[in-house]
C-alpha cells in the first residue's frame, strides 16, 4: 500500500485530490498538512468520514512525513510554500508530486537538487491532464511540420482567482514550441509600441470559474491553425496527480520527471 500525504489538504483541490486517493486501489491518506484546521480529522474537514488523519501544520512537515512513514507527498499549493516544502519533504525521503505553477528557475533547480541529494524521485508538472500531455505532443508535431514561417501566439484563461500569470501550462507550451524552433523569445502580452520580432506571444485572461482553456495559433499568410485543450472540470488534473503518486515510488531515485513520463 502507498501511503500519499498532501499538502493543501482543506482546499478545493486538496479535498477532490484526498477523494480521488480514497477511491484508488493500493492508496491511502497518511498525513493531511494545512494552515486551518490544524488537529481535526481531515476526513471529517472535507466530508467524507472519520479518516483518522489529523490535519497538521507545515511547520512539522518534516517529523509527521517521517512518522507517518508516508510515501508521496503531492503538493498542488503556491510557489513560496513549494519551495519551502518540497526540499523537506524529500529530505525526509518522501517522493513528490509537484503541481504548483509560478515556480521561479532558482526555485525549481533547488528542488531538482533536494531530489537528487535524497535520493527521492518526483512528478513536477505545470498540468497533470492526460489530454494535455497529448495537446503537448500534437503542438510539438505541429510546430516541426510549419516551420520558423508562422507566427506563434497562445491565449490561456483561467479563473478569477489564479494568482500567477501566465500560466504554467502556458510557459511550457511555449518552452516546447522555442525548443522546436531553435529558440524565440517568449512575451508575456504586450503594450505601447511592441512591433513584432521573433517572438511567442503568450496571453492571460482571468474571470469567473474558467478551469483552464489553453490555444495556440500558428498565424500565416492567408491562414491560422489553432490546436486547442479546454479543462471542464478539476478532476482531470486530480486524476493525473494521483496517477503520478501511486507510479512515481516504483520509479529510479535521483530523478525529476514530467506528467509525459508517467503518460508513457
Amino acid at each position: 500500500m502507498t501511503r500519499v500525504a498532501l499538502v493543501g489538504a482543506c482546499g478545493r483541490m486538496g479535498s477532490l485530490i484526498i477523494r480521488r486517493v480514497l477511491a484508488t486501489e493500493g492508496l491511502e491518506i497518511s498525513a493531511a498538512f494545512d494552515l486551518v484546521n490544524v488537529g481535526k480529522d481531515i476526513g471529517e474537514v472535507i466530508g467524507v468520514g472519520r479518516l483518522d488523519v489529523p490535519v497538521s501544520d507545515s511547520k512539522d512537515l518534516a517529523e509527521v512525513l517521517k512518522s507517518s512513514k508516508t510515501d508521496v507527498l503531492i503538493d498542488f499549493t503556491v510557489a513560496p510554500a513549494t519551495a519551502v516544502n518540497a526540499p523537506i519533504a524529500a529530505g525526509a525521503g518522501v517522493n513528490l508530486i509537484i503541481g504548483t505553477t509560478g515556480l521561479t528557475a532558482e526555485q525549481k533547480t533547488s528542488i531538482t537538487e533536494a531530489v537528487i541529494r535524497n535520493n527521492v524521485a518526483a512528478v513536477i508538472s505545470s498540468n497533470y491532464s492526460i489530454g494535455v500531455g497529448v495537446f503537448f505532443k500534437l503542438i510539438r508535431d505541429a510546430t516541426r511540420y510549419l516551420g520558423p514561417g508562422y507566427d506563434v501566439e497562445i491565449i490561456e484563461a483561467h479563473h478569477n482567482q489564479k494568482k500567477d500569470a501566465p500560466s504554467g501550462t502556458a510557459v511550457t507550451a511555449a518552452e516546447i514550441i522555442s525548443k522546436e524552433l531553435g529558440g524565440r523569445d517568449i512575451v508575456s502580452g504586450r503594450d505601447g509600441v511592441c512591433p513584432r520580432a521573433n517572438e511567442i506571444g503568450i496571453h492571460a485572461i482571468r474571470g469567473g470559474d474558467i478551469v483552464g482553456d489553453h490555444t495556440v495559433m500558428y498565424i500565416g499568410n492567408s491562414e491560422r491553425i489553432e490546436i486547442r485543450h479546454q479543462a471542464h472540470s478539476r478532476e482531470i488534473f486530480v486524476a493525473g496527480a494521483v496517477m503520478a503518486a501511486g507510479w512515481v515510488v516504483s520509479q529510479k531515485k535521483g530523478v525529476v520527471y514530467e506528467m509525459a513520463d508517467v503518460l508513457s
